[in-house]
């Protein structure tokens, strides 16, 4: 009986761990936006290479999330 409990609490620990993973995906967070928040403040020429590293690193993120029109 015991090892039936302790194997429920197991699934129980899987499961709430993997709810979470989906709760991140769910609110839309993006590489692009993640890695241009860091971009934030730099002088003109900096931002702009750091926008572009953004763009090769993360692709084109914003679009598939649907945050461009």
């Amino acid at each position: 009986m015991n090892a039936v409990a302790a194997m429920a609490m197991v699934l129980m620990i899987l499961l709430s761990a993997n709810m979470g993973i989906v709760g991140v995906a769910a609110q839309g967070v993006n590489c692009y936006d993640n890695c241009n928040t860091g971009c934030a403040g730099l002088p003109s020429k900096e931002y702009l290479k750091c926008d572009k590293k953004c763009h090769k690193r993360c692709g084109d993120d914003d679009k598939i999330d649907g945050n461009i029109g």
